[in-house]
């Protein structure tokens, strides 16, 4: 081997890490945004769920009042 086959050698090393590097890099940055993406849906999903809670519990006291003012109305309605 010569000087210019050791040279060659050594700066094709150098490019294969430099790109080993790059691909890694970019992968990783790839896997944050995906996760910084499954965060946000599990927010999106919590306030979705507190949200039909809410609309639920309001739904149940629509309903409640509702059956009291029959009850009222059809007490009031006998007398």
């Amino acid at each position: 081997m010569d000087v210019l086959e050791i040279a060659t050698i050594a700066v094709m090393g150098g490019v294969l890490i430099a790109l080993a590097g790059i691909f890694t890099d970019a992968h990783t940055r790839k896997q944050k945004i995906k996760l910084k993406a499954l965060e946000r849906e599990v927010e999106l999903e919590k306030l979705r769920l507190e949200t039909y809670t809410m609309e639920t519990e309001k739904m149940r006291l629509e309903l409640e009042h509702s059956k009291v003012l029959l009850l009222e109305e059809k007490h009031n309605s006998t007398k």
